[in-house]
């Protein structure tokens, strides 16, 4: 039983954690990433803790109730005789009376030993006491209002660590996609390269070409294998990055994302939806409620409060009858305070209009951020379809050049450049594919359309 046990806390979760996923599809793990990773989960833990400090403002409505027990053993004699009246026991023999006999005429001369020094006492008080504030001036209300603020907030976060997170799990699925595209296009050239280096032997061996020939073309193929061999191992490190951002082993995904679409965003969507303008929007909130918070600064608090409780020397004791309660009420309200509270509410006001001018650029700022986008997605369009263009028309140009050499009519040298040509065209469109991928996926966080 001990070792069925031990597998079943040990063993079983351990072979859960290391599960590997082979063929992952992009909607797949998007549901795996909004529950396992690890920066998200650490923002939710956040709001978690902005929720409990919600709840904890909310909590001071209801005033507060305390159970206060006291132990105490003294013989000094303000304490003795203060237990003995709490514990309703006092008598005239603790003002010493006891030495009066009525002879001494200067009787109030006389120190009374039992009043001066009385022997020990214990004392035990047993209380209920309960605060409540019946009238803050709105303070209580504003704490309550700025916490659940606070708390919007921190979910706001979320979604943006969310957002971030999303897309660069897009990213890396398109980026391998690219690398895909990209490694086939260095395949196709590779073979290309075989055939000439066929080629190349083959005229050798027939005295119409020199071995510097077949050595210049080794040389360009290796070029190509080592820029094959570093896009493997830039796939395999976005494998890496994508497992980090699931928080488990990814071996591969499903290759179905073709090249990304452009989404259409209104301006309005897109101020109505990007999680920086809700964020400060909501930050505007919470300035104007810092105002009122300070104005109520000025106004008075009226509380009550309310204690029951017995005293006894003994624990306990006669607790019925040495019983005790006192309630009332307490009104405060500061008058002067050398001009910090008009202070603190003109500070406030300040922020408040200093928030509204960051409200007002980071509008203006995400409306420029988004033209300049669009403005770059339009010109990588055209680069691509210019560059797949060109593409085609090197890889003709190749094949002429290719049967041109094998008729003798250009050097080994010219078919090279031609190729080389194709592969520098080839890298080019990956790399402006990537910086068009980018700029889409950026667009998308900025709307917000990923954290939906």
């Amino acid at each position: 039983m001990r070792v069925l046990l031990w597998l079943t806390l040990f063993v079983i979760p351990i072979f859960a954690s290391t599960t590997a996923y082979v063929e992952l599809s992009l909607e797949k793990a998007i549901e795996i990433l909004k529950s396992e990773n690890l920066e998200v989960n650490v923002a939710r833990f956040d709001e978690q803790i902005k929720e409990y400090e919600h709840e904890l403002a909310l909590a001071d409505n209801y005033g507060k109730l305390d159970f206060v027990q006291t132990a105490m053993r003294s013989n000094d004699a303000g304490n003795v005789f203060g237990f003995k009246l709490e514990s309703r026991e006092a008598s005239f023999g603790d003002f010493g009376f006891s030495e009066f006999d009525g002879t001494n005429p200067n009787i109030l001369n006389v120190q009374p030993k039992d009043l001066n020094y009385p022997d020990a006492r214990s004392h035990f008080q047993t209380k209920l006491q309960y605060q409540l504030p019946i009238y803050t001036g709105g303070k209580l209300e504003q704490y309550g209002k700025i916490t659940k603020a606070l708390q919007e907030l921190s979910v706001i976060d979320t979604q943006k660590i969310l957002s971030e997170k999303l897309y660069q799990l897009k990213k890396s699925y398109y980026d391998i996609y690219l690398l895909n595209t990209y490694i086939h296009n260095l395949n196709i050239i590779n073979k290309n390269m075989d055939r000439l280096e066929m080629m190349a032997q083959s005229m050798i061996n027939e005295g119409y070409a020199k071995r510097i020939d077949l050595l210049e073309v080794q040389s360009k193929k290796a070029n190509v294998v080592r820029m094959t061999s570093k896009a493997e191992a830039n796939k395999e490190l976005v494998y890496h990055f994508i497992s980090f951002l699931l928080n488990t082993k990814v071996k591969s995904v499903s290759g179905n994302e073709k090249e990304i679409e452009l989404k259409e965003y209104s301006i309005d969507t897109i101020l109505q939806n990007n999680l920086d303008i809700k964020k400060a929007k909501q930050g505007l909130s919470v300035t104007q409620m810092a105002i009122d918070l300070h104005k109520a600064s000025n106004l008075p608090e009226i509380g009550a409060f309310a204690e029951y409780g017995s005293s006894d020397n003994t624990f306990l004791g006669d607790f019925t009858d040495h019983d005790a309660y006192t309630f009332g009420v307490q009104l405060r309200w500061n008058i002067f305070s050398g001009g910090a509270s008009s202070n603190s509410i003109e500070k406030a006001r300040v922020e408040n209009l200093k928030v509204q001018k960051q409200v007002s650029l980071a509008q203006k700022g995400i409306i420029l951020q988004v033209e300049k986008i669009n403005t770059e997605i339009k010109s990588y369009n055209f680069d691509i379809e210019s560059l797949k263009k060109e593409i085609e028309l090197t890889r003709s140009i190749y094949k002429n050049y290719l049967g041109r050499y094998q008729e003798k009519l250009v050097s080994i040298n010219d078919v090279i450049i031609k190729q080389s040509l194709e592969i520098e065209k080839v890298l080019k469109l990956n790399e402006v594919q990537n910086s068009r991928t980018s700029k889409i996926l950026e667009l998308d966080k900025i709307a917000n359309g990923d954290s939906k």
